[in-house]
């Protein structure tokens, strides 16, 4: 037994375990599928407003590549070195101890993962009420009331409707629906994550193809590209910045304002580490994890990148938010930020709000299942640690899967759901994501000193240099969205912390319990 695996509970004879059923294409699958949700048919226009350049627009994506890829290549020699349910809590638990593992844990099951599948789910809801109206956030079954708005420092809390409307209840069901069919086992979990990440992954080709081929226009060609496309982009152009929420507009630079924009495409880019979660039912991991690590996060990045390209060759950048037409309102301005929708208009007229809403549905489908799946794995391991309930440590007997870990995660996030205080959740803790993101980098350095000799059947490429750089740019991004967008900050960290007492309380019990 190697260094690396001392610390993990093996199994008694006799009883249910996890079962290697994943192949690489079906790994490949759960990278993407956790990948692509809703946001790079969205966020865009926010981008787009903020640093009001095409040639930034594509710059913003093109940071957020450059760090995803980083962050897969450095995470693929630790998922071949420790290919154990769990991924990266057990990365950060065997590099810097029970307590940052447990904290990354803690975060992915009260925000992260459950609110990240709440958003998305709700997502679904939202594009679904496009085919049927009455599927709506304004159609209540059960209103229980209204949370004003409080303002604490540049933060505003609140300022939600809680209860059950026919939207949230359709998220709700996905959410159920997705549980129940990740009970049921591995094989047919990972089926539907291949089925939906196909169609979805051919959704998207199809945006950028039939963009490519046919939404050209010249008008939007000849606003965005030429001498027009590095307009505001030298570094001495300064961008209008608010800071916080409802706070003053001040000024930055270039690579202030390209930081700030990452809240959207860095969350867009999000959840590509969910297929380490999976990694003790992953055949050949040490093999597969790295490979599907690369190729998921290389294919979706490039189709993110080309999926703006058509943007800007369907609509101009800039546009008026009181124009009759998408092509007036433009990229900036899109019809609640829908800017694919309004991209494929320019080629299917009326009909492509339909075809992009069908896309969506099948996207956030899909995306919600991956992470359903990926996220239980982590609390079963942390379970097995004595660091969660002690039910989410068993498997099923007859299905090998983690059924009580994906029935508090499920119930939780349809909790999110009803309480309508997820969208307030997901904002909170991009921030908390690359300080975690760059602690398992760090890992890599800190691994190389503690256990030299540990096999390694992958290095990272370019280390030490690309790791040192990933954590430079969160660094940076972390430091700017600290002073310039607090909303996005202060309140994930408070979350985190919140954990170190939880941590005392639970590490003390299964010290208890071990003694007995």
């Amino acid at each position: 037994m190697t260094s690396t695996e001392t610390t993990v509970q093996a199994p008694k004879p006799g009883t249910p375990r996890l079962v290697a059923s994943l192949g690489l294409f079906s790994s490949t699958a759960i990278v993407m599928g956790s990948m692509i949700g809703s946001g790079i048919f969205l966020v865009s226009a926010d981008i787009g407003r903020t640093v009001g350049s095409p040639a930034l627009l594509i710059g913003a994506w093109l940071v957020a590549t450059v760090m995803t890829m980083i962050g897969a290549l450095s995470y693929g020699e630790l998922a071949a070195m420790m290919p154990h349910a769990g991924g990266q809590y057990i990365y950060l638990r065997e590099a810097l101890g029970r307590l940052w593992g447990f904290l990354f844990g803690w975060t992915l099951f009260l925000v992260i993962q459950t609110g990240t599948i709440a958003a998305v789910a709700v997502g679904f809801g939202k594009f679904l009420g496009v085919f049927f109206p009455a599927i709506s956030s304004t159609h209540w079954i059960w209103h229980i009331g209204h949370i004003p708005a409080l303002a604490v420092g540049p933060m505003v809390l609140g300022n939600m409707d809680i209860g059950l409307n026919t939207q949230n209840l359709t998220a709700m069901a996905v959410i159920l629906v997705l549980m129940v069919v990740n009970v049921f086992g591995l094989k047919l979990g990972a089926l539907v994550q291949n089925v939906f990440t196909t169609a979805k992954t051919a959704a998207l080709l199809g945006l950028v193809g039939f963009g490519l081929l046919l939404g050209r226009n010249a008008a939007a060609i000849h606003a965005n590209f030429g001498a027009s496309f590095w307009h505001g982009a030298s570094l001495h152009t300064l961008h209008a910045v608010q800071v916080g929420m409802g706070g003053p507009i001040t000024m930055v630079g270039l690579f202030t304002v390209l930081a700030v924009v990452q809240t959207g495409s860095l969350f867009s880019a999000d959840a590509w580490n969910n297929v380490t979660y999976t990694a003790g039912e992953v055949r050949n991991p040490r093999r597969n994890l790295p490979l599907s690590l690369v190729l998921g996060t290389g294919l979706v990045m490039t189709l993110y990148i080309l999926a703006n390209v058509v943007y800007l060759l369907a609509l101009p950048l800039h546009g008026d938010p009181h124009g009759a037409t998408a092509f007036v309102r433009g990229i900036q301005f899109a019809s609640e930020d829908r800017v694919a929708t309004a991209a494929l208009q320019q080629v299917f007229s009326h009909g492509g709000a339909y075809l992009m809403a069908g896309a969506i549905l099948i996207s956030t489908f899909g995306c919600a299942n991956g992470l359903t799946l990926a996220g239980a794995r982590v609390y079963y391991a942390m379970s097995r640690d004595g660091l969660f309930f002690r039910a989410a440590g068993r498997l099923h007997p007859k299905h090998n899967t983690p059924v009580a870990a994906l029935v508090v995660q499920g119930l939780w996030t349809c909790v999110l759901c009803l309480s309508g205080s997820y969208s307030q959740l997901l904002d909170y803790i991009i921030c908390v994501e690359l300080i975690f993101y760059s602690l398992t980098i760090a890992s890599l350095f800190v691994l190389r000193v503690k256990r030299p000799n540990a096999e390694r059947p992958y290095k990272a490429f370019g280390y030490p240099v690309l790791p040192a750089i990933y954590i430079v740019m969160a660094a940076w991004i972390c430091i700017v969205l600290l002073r310039y967008k607090p909303q996005y900050t202060w309140p994930g960290i408070l979350i985190v912390l919140l954990g170190i007492p939880v941590f005392a309380i639970w590490s003390r019990r299964s010290r208890a319990e071990n003694s007995l």
